[in-house]
């Protein structure tokens, strides 16, 4: 969840936020025991008189071709392992994959929402997750401080139409001073460092270099 936190503060203005459950239109999951925590620390625990919850590992970085993954139980998650969560329901759905990837935090087990499966962006063989894409994003955002600038929001696709394919990114940028406002140099810098970033090395080969835009 923390790819969500820079934007839920400046909607929020300052106030205290409160997270109080993990919950989907199929299912409740779980509740966070300490509603009023820091977002960043929100872990959930499991509600197993709501469902069935089984957890499909989850390792992307693993090559699993022809490999078949087995889910576990509740019982037998590991600490700091990532899982996809798969519902058996009452109204009658059968193993269902949630989509969501979930990362154990506690040994009670507490799970921590990480992120979607499957949104990321991709060229070719790089897959780009939406969490490397915001430690990408907040990277290159910290150079526009100096500037009393901010990204409030932003959104991407994957641009194959080019040689070579390259990440399209739109960010919506809160000026507080325009007389001070960044210039197209500083843009082409937050680019670099947002290239940088990306945690899969092998995408930066394969990628075109970022560049602003305006």
């Amino acid at each position: 969840m923390a790819q969500y936190i820079p934007t839920l503060d400046y909607y929020s203005g300052g106030l205290p936020k409160a997270c109080t459950m993990y919950a989907s239109s199929e299912c409740y999951f779980g509740l966070n025991l300490n509603p009023m925590c820091n977002p960043s620390e929100v872990s959930y625990t499991i509600m197993p008189n709501m469902a069935y919850f089984e957890f499909l590992p989850h390792e992307p970085n693993s090559p699993r071709l022809g490999v078949s993954i087995q889910p576990v139980d509740l019982a037998n998650v590991k600490i700091g392992k990532e899982y996809e969560l798969v519902i058996t329901t009452y109204a009658g759905l059968y193993r269902y994959q949630v989509g969501d990837i979930l990362r154990v935090s506690t040994t009670q087990p507490q799970f921590q929402f990480i992120r979607r499966k499957n949104v990321l962006l991709s060229i070719d063989t790089d897959k780009t997750d939406e969490a490397e894409l915001q430690t990408a994003i907040e990277n290159a955002s910290q150079l526009l401080r100096k500037f009393n600038t901010s990204v409030v929001e932003y959104t991407s696709y994957a641009d194959t139409k080019t040689i070579p394919g390259h990440y399209v990114i739109y960010w919506e940028l809160l000026a507080k001073d325009s007389a001070n406002s960044a210039s197209n140099e500083v843009s082409d810098q937050c680019c670099a460092i947002a290239h940088r970033s990306i945690a899969n090395v092998g995408s930066q080969t394969q990628l075109g270099r970022w560049r602003s835009v305006s």
